[in-house]
């Protein structure tokens, strides 16, 4: 088949969406498929076919509702004019998806939608997107949910559309087959130590905050305790590039902006501004907050508290990621807001127990595993969650407390992955979905 993935952002630009698309594609491609993967220009990648992949370029940014800037028309001929199989759009709310939606009926062959959780959908901004989005979700001649009961798959099902399967996320057999027991000695952690490891981008969603002070609340008994924070800092484009292109965001927008201003609309007129501003600092200030926040909590746990409490942030490269999973007692999760988190199932694919935040669609990923347990959730609006730093850490201490229920939890979890949720697994569940796709007529 030949077959074309798009997503905003791809290889070597790393997170959720930039992973799975890379397993997916590079897996069909070694499946012996013909497999493009269309993206937004990224001045750090040195080649357009990277492990069997072509990737196709465009410098674009933006998404239906904030507007889009750059090579737009060049991306829309590219699908028209494409003769490919079949095309899989990763991610709503962004450009390279959201520029298929005017054109749709202009694609001579089949079209599958993952939306990955709407997280839009509760944001006043979002209200006319999502009043078009049903009929534009007829179109496809399939849609994929990594979810059953989560937000796009109950938008699906409550506007009528049932041409959807569940295709779950995963971690691959390759990467954590391979046990790195060095760890904790390379890292300075002691074997009696208690490691605990949570891992996310710097974005202030992660809940690395929660985690920090949850830390200062845990009950060891003497112990040892490690906090281990894996983030990277996303940074797609060099900071010049992120700058101009939100520029010329801004020039766009400015006519809808006084609209809003002039309508009083000025809730939806501040959500939209804050939304252009973000990436401004994409790579600086914004990001970077979440840094200075975690480097500033961390030192004061480091140097003014507990001297058995210790936190190290990390940046490693992915070997260490894999092997810190493996070297860690309880890996914990704070996140404010996720659709189908990879790390819950890269904790299983590790024999890591985890407690994490009822984020996403955590709670159904604790039910197929049965590899973790859901933390005390505060619901916020809009779709976000937050925990209780103070309950986060009594649950935490109760855990490590149960030694015969980690190692339930790190057996099942494990045994779960292996037997559903391996990238070598689930790649085959998209092949045959493409495939069967393909022979209709």
């Amino acid at each position: 088949m030949k077959i074309l993935h798009t997503v905003e952002f791809y290889s070597p630009s790393v997170g959720g969406a930039q992973e799975v698309v890379k397993q997916i594609s590079e897996r069909l491609a070694a499946r012996g498929h013909q497999v493009t993967v269309a993206t937004t220009y990224n001045p750090k990648r040195q080649s357009r076919l990277i492990n069997g992949v072509q990737v196709e370029q465009f410098n674009i940014s933006g998404n239906a509702v904030r507007g889009f800037t750059g090579e737009i028309e060049s991306y829309q001929d590219f699908l028209k004019q494409g003769k490919f199989d079949i095309m899989m759009n990763y991610a709503a709310q962004q450009w390279a998806t959201d520029l298929v939606y005017p054109i749709l009926d202009q694609i001579p062959y089949k079209k599958i939608l993952i939306p990955c959780g709407f997280s839009g959908l509760y944001m006043p901004e979002y209200a006319e997107y999502f009043k078009m989005l049903p009929a534009i979700l007829e179109k496809y001649d399939h849609l994929a949910f990594h979810a059953d009961d989560y937000r796009d798959a109950n938008f699906a099902r409550q506007h009528g559309i049932n041409r959807w399967s569940i295709m779950p996320n995963g971690a691959s057999f390759d990467e954590f087959s391979i046990v790195d027991s060095t760890f904790r000695d390379r890292y300075g952690i002691p074997s009696d130590a208690i490691m605990l490891l949570t891992v996310g981008s710097h974005t202030g969603s992660k809940g690395h905050a929660l985690a920090l002070e949850a830390l200062k609340k845990i009950s060891a008994d003497g112990s040892k305790v490690f906090l281990v924070i894996i983030g990277n800092i996303l940074n797609p484009f060099s900071k010049w590039k992120s700058i101009k292109i939100q520029l010329d965001t801004w020039r766009n927008n400015f006519w809808p902006l006084f609209r809003l201003l002039q309508k009083r609309k000025f809730k939806i007129l501040f959500s939209r501004i804050v939304d252009l501003v973000k990436p401004l600092f994409w790579g600086g200030l914004y990001v970077s907050g979440c840094v200075q926040d975690c480097n500033m909590r961390a030192n004061r746990i480091n140097i003014m508290g507990d001297r058995n409490k210790r936190v190290l942030l990390l940046n490693p490269p992915r070997a260490d990621v894999v092997a810190a999973y493996h070297a860690s007692d309880l890996f914990i999760f704070g996140s404010n807001i996720e659709y189908s988190p990879l790390v819950l199932f890269e904790s299983m694919a590790s024999k890591t127990p985890f407690l994490t935040l009822a984020c996403g669609n955590a709670a159904e990923i604790v039910e197929w595993g049965k590899g973790g347990k859901i933390a005390s959730t505060i619901k916020l609006e809009q779709g976000m969650v937050d925990g209780d730093p103070e309950v986060f850490a009594h649950e935490i201490t109760a855990m490590l407390g149960n030694k015969a229920e980690l190692s339930m939890l790190a057996q099942n979890g494990y045994a779960a992955w292996q037997d559903k949720f391996t990238w070598e697994k689930i790649v085959v569940q998209y092949e045959n979905l493409y495939q069967n796709l393909v022979k209709e007529k």
